[in-house]
């Protein structure tokens, strides 16, 4: 037997809060993916900085892409406890991109290190993202 979740029908058809907001955050941070990798590419930037651009604007891309996955999931379980690990994982995903990657275009742009310690606390918040979804696709489900 399939194992399936019947969303809460929505009156409107809108989204819920929660895959609203991991779709508007997924949709921004890939935009913010596309101008910073223009940027790497074509600004005033040394051969470190160009790197270290690379580095974060595809990182910055592939959990945007995760975003957007986290906010199909949040959509189709209706929000609450259901919608819990994928929730869990929108967050990490979102606070990782923010610290591994804005260290690095950081870095890029500056040289200096912004805080000691931001890219592989936003490297460690992105695995957490992936193994909350891990979660989701094992965890027991009720019958019925």
């Amino acid at each position: 037997m399939r194992d399936t979740i019947t969303p809460s029908p929505s009156p409107t058809g809108a989204l819920s809060s929660p895959a609203r907001l991991w779709l508007f955050l997924g949709a921004l941070n890939a935009l913010m993916s596309v101008a910073a990798g223009a940027y790497g590419r074509h600004g005033a930037l040394d051969p470190a900085g160009r790197e270290m651009f690379a580095v974060a604007v595809q990182y910055q891309m592939a959990h945007a892409l995760a975003l957007l996955a986290v906010a199909w999931l949040a959509a189709r379980n209706g929000g609450g406890r259901l919608a819990a690990a994928p929730n869990l994982a929108g967050a990490a995903f979102a606070v990782g991109i923010l610290l591994f990657s804005g260290s690095l275009y950081t870095f890029g742009l500056t040289g200096l290190v912004p805080v000691e310690g931001t890219a592989p606390a936003g490297g460690f918040l992105m695995m957490s993202g992936w193994l909350a979804l891990m979660w989701e696709a094992v965890r027991p489900r009720r019958a019925g």
